[in-house]
């Protein structure tokens, strides 16, 4: 990819959602929720405080990570669907 988000604002790619109920009932793509879990793939250098200090991201590059519904900016990058949004938004890394 050719894209490198500025500050601290992070790439994320969504994560699949479940084709299938719990019942085993197929969900049409229509009635899915978008998934609030996702992949970073692309991270910037960080923020700056109020002394202009560098504080770099908690988040990396392949981290699997939980953010809101309606977090970030959608983008097509490349022929991907992708996410742009601040590390701010995101609620946490799934270990």
């Amino acid at each position: 990819m050719a894209f490198r988000p500025l500050h601290d604002r992070v790439v994320i790619k969504r994560l699949e959602g479940e084709e299938k109920s719990k019942g085993g009932i197929i969900i049409p793509d229509t009635a899915k929720e978008k998934p609030q879990e996702g992949k970073v793939v692309a991270v910037g250098p960080g923020g700056r405080d109020e002394s202009g200090k560098l504080t770099p991201l908690d988040v990396k590059t392949g981290d699997r990570v939980l953010f809101g519904k309606w977090s970030g900016t959608e983008v097509k990058i490349d022929g991907e669907d992708l996410l742009i949004m601040k590390e701010s938004d995101i609620m946490g890394v799934v270990d």
